[in-house]
């Protein structure tokens, strides 16, 4: 009897688990559809990427900006450049661009700074060779910036520094870079002292000559003045002197001391 009760309740149980893992499923689809953006670091309070949120006056922007993780999403927001086509995307490269009066903004992170480095030389030579002048290019942290169609340089430049990569690494272990911080804290510092104590030594020097010069030009001055008051040159400096050539001057008796 209790086989038979098995046996019966069996495909309604095995029915009832793929109702629920089929709903399951269809509500997991749901919500990942309704996400607007796929990025690899995103806000826990409204699940937009923080990346956006690093667009200066990222919320008056919203509805004219585009998230890319292809070259396509981005050419079509900023029209077909050459310089899009160096952007490699392979990685977890992530891209966003909003307009702006002072231009097209365009910010790419990379997964790793090496990667940040290296498509910073291939950026700077290929906007050197071609020649584009309308075009402000900065690296910023691990961020890769562009601002297109710019008219005026500066005004390119401003909004590029309203521009803050704002990320720390922490390190669940010991920090494997911290001998190497620490080595290259001291040599700064050293040369920082060397520089200082040398910089401070060289002033001392030139302060003294210069104090020498000038006292030494006053001295010779006020030499001359009083050398050209004698009515008859001496050898004697204006000392007093036995008269055996006749050229000293006659004391006056006014200025012999009286017995």
């Amino acid at each position: 009897m209790a086989a038979r009760i098995s046996n019966t309740y069996l495909p309604r149980a095995t029915s009832t688990l793929l109702l629920i893992l089929l709903s399951s499923l269809q509500l997991l689809a749901q919500t990942n559809s309704s996400i607007p953006y796929r990025s690899q670091e995103v806000s826990e309070r409204d699940g937009i990427p923080v990346l956006i949120k690093h667009l200066p006056d990222w919320e008056n922007l919203r509805d004219r900006t585009t998230f890319a993780h292809e070259v396509t999403a981005l050419k079509a927001a900023l029209g077909d450049r050459s310089t899009l086509d160096l952007i490699d995307f392979s990685a977890g490269t992530e891209a966003v661009t909003a307009p702006y009066a002072a231009g097209k903004l365009l910010i790419i992170e990379y997964a790793t700074p090496q990667a940040s480095v290296d498509a910073d030389g291939k950026f700077i030579a290929r906007l050197a060779d071609t020649g584009d002048t309308t075009t402000i290019y900065r690296r910023i942290g691990n961020y890769n910036a562009f601002v297109f169609d710019g008219s005026d340089p500066a005004a390119a430049e401003a909004l590029l520094d309203q521009v803050k990569f704002e990320k720390n690494v922490q390190w669940l272990g010991d920090d494997p870079f911290l001998l190497h911080r620490a080595e290259r804290a001291f040599v700064v510092t050293t040369a920082d002292i060397f520089l200082s104590t040398l910089l401070v030594i060289v002033l001392g020097i030139c302060v003294s000559i210069l104090t020498g010069l000038i006292v030494g030009f006053v001295f010779f001055q006020m030499r001359e003045r009083r050398r050209a008051g004698f009515n008859e040159f001496t050898d004697a400096g204006g000392m007093t002197r036995l008269n055996l050539d006749g050229f000293t001057p006659e004391i006056g008796t006014d200025r012999v001391l009286g017995e």
